[in-house]
Parts: structure tokens; sequence; C-alpha cells
């Protein structure tokens, strides 16, 4: 993973990085209030597993039609098998059993760090130095993710003790998907067609998720609600097929530190989204939380990441 130096030379303003910014935001901001529905009934597990079996077959087809390579070389399925346990293994079972224990806004939160771990690792992997402007940008974004993190543990009444296991639940999640988000800085990740790695990766994954979805609940089980389908199918397509070679892409072009900062805004659109459909209210808490998040994100994006 230190064959090569990942992007971030690319300004965040550019459309060609600001468009799929927030399209990813916008679709990822939206899936968690989906996925409170998706472990109502069904187990966590399983609930993962049709999601990227479904998230493959579109990913294959999609490769089909780019006419993309789909055979990578056995260095490119290992790297697409290893991106399938980190990112749609370990990140979304962990990420779907969070909210199990603590509402989506709260688990929402702590997706929402995804920024520190992946400047961490970056700089560990390709020692990739960030500006001052990115730090204090950080800085602040994170005092606002820890006001909004206030605001929904008082609102939420969850007990302390299912907090805990939620927010380990979450940060083991986190921590797995900024392992998967650094690996895109990689050369082979840059050598592969990014269509066929996913579809691999969320294949392989697939596959995974339900040897461990049958090991901890038996059989396939389904819920047959037209909500729950339609879940299903919009995490699959919109939440996965659509975002995740947007964003594996703004990675190699931003850095995936920098690209991170979508996680910022993520809680904040499922928020508004929660203001529109489920009579959320804001507080001066949430407000200054809000607030501070995107002046963070201002000050951070505005320059470049230090070569």
């Amino acid at each position: 993973m230190t064959d090569a130096r990942p992007g971030g030379g690319a300004h965040f303003f550019d459309a060609k990085v600001l468009v799929p910014f927030t399209i990813v935001t916008f679709i990822w901001g939206s899936t968690w209030l989906v996925i409170r529905d998706q472990v109502s009934d069904v187990p966590a597990s399983w609930s993962v597993t049709y999601r990227f079996l479904i998230a493959a077959a579109a990913m294959f087809l999609l490769a089909r039609i780019r006419r993309v390579p789909l055979w990578l070389g056995w260095p490119g399925m290992a790297f697409a098998a290893f991106l399938g346990v980190m990112q749609f293994v370990l990140n979304f079972n962990l990420v779907y059993r969070a909210e199990m224990h603590l509402t989506s806004g709260l688990v929402a939160m702590l997706y929402a760090l995804l920024l520190v771990p992946n400047s961490l690792l970056s700089w560990v992997a390709f020692r990739e130095a960030v500006s001052r402007p990115f730090i204090l940008g950080s800085f602040i974004a994170i005092c606002g993710i820890a006001l909004l993190f206030l605001h929904e543990y008082r609102m939420s009444g969850v007990a302390p003790d299912q907090v805990l296991l939620g927010m380990a639940l979450g940060i083991g999640g986190t921590l797995a998907a900024s392992v998967a988000n650094v690996m895109q800085g990689s050369g082979i990740a840059r050598r592969l067609p990014m269509a066929s790695t996913l579809a691999w990766g969320m294949l392989l994954g697939g596959l995974a998720d339900a040897v461990v979805a049958w090991a901890l609940h038996g059989p396939p089980v389904i819920d047959t609600r037209p909500t729950y389908l339609a879940g299903v199918l919009y995490l699959a397509i919109a939440g996965s097929v659509v975002t995740f070679p947007l964003y594996y892409r703004l990675i190699q072009r931003l850095g995936a530190g920098r690209a991170a900062y979508s996680s910022v805004l993520i809680p904040i659109i499922a928020m508004l989204l929660s203001t529109l459909f489920e009579g959320y209210r804001w507080s001066p808490l949430a407000l200054a939380g809000a607030a501070l998040a995107l002046l963070g994100m201002v000050v951070a994006m505005r320059a470049k990441t230090a070569s």
C-alpha cells in the first residue's frame, strides 16, 4: 500500500470534484434512515448480504457496459477481496449493528469522524502531508460534530451501556472503512478498472456476509414489506453502485482526508431529511454544531493539500 502517493492536488471547487462530492453526500445522507428500517425484523448481516449481492450484479453489468476487463489478475483479485472484507463486510456489518443500539443520527455522527483516521492512515501509508488550513478546518468541524453528537445523545434517551456498545461498533466500522478508503491511494488501485474492482469486492464481500449471516442467524430471513424491499434496492443501487465509484475516484483526486469531508456533511443532510419527513426539531446546540461543521469544511477545502 506504499507504492504510490495518492492524489490531493485537485481543487475542491472544480466541477469534476464538487459535482460527485455533492452526489455522494446527498445520497449517503439519505441512507441512514433507510438502514434503520433494514435492521428492524431482518438480521443485520442478511440485510447487508442482500444489499451487496444485488450491488455486485449491477456493478458487473456496469463494467460490461463500459467494456472494461472483468478479470483483474491474481494480485488484483487479492486487492478486491481485501477491499471487500474491509468495506463491505466489516464496515457495514458493524455500522448496521450500531444502529440497533443507537439512533441513526448518533451513528452518522460517529461516521463523520472518518476524516481523522483517513488523514492519519494516509500519512502513515503515503506520507501525505496536509496544510494548516486543513488541520484548522478539521478541528473546527470536529467541534461541530461534537455539539451535534451531544444534541443527538440528549434527544435519543438511549441507555449509557447501549451508547457505549453502539459507539464501539460504529467506531470499528469507521476504522474498517478508513482502511478501505486509504487503499484507493495505492498504485494497484489506480491501475485496476474501478468498476471491475468494486464488482469483485462487492461479490466476494457479499458472499462473506452470507457466511457470517448464516453462522450467526441461520438460513436467510427476508422481510416482504414493500418499504424493506425498496430500501434494499435503494441501498444497493443508489447507495452503493452510484456512490462508491464516485467516492473512490474522489479519494484518488483529493486524497483520503479531504474526500472524507463528505462524512462531515452527511449527518447534517440526514438531520435535514429527518426535519422534512420525521418532524425533527433543531435546537440551538444542533444549529451551532451544523454551522461549525460547515465552517470547518469551507476553511479546510479552500486550500490544496500540502505536498
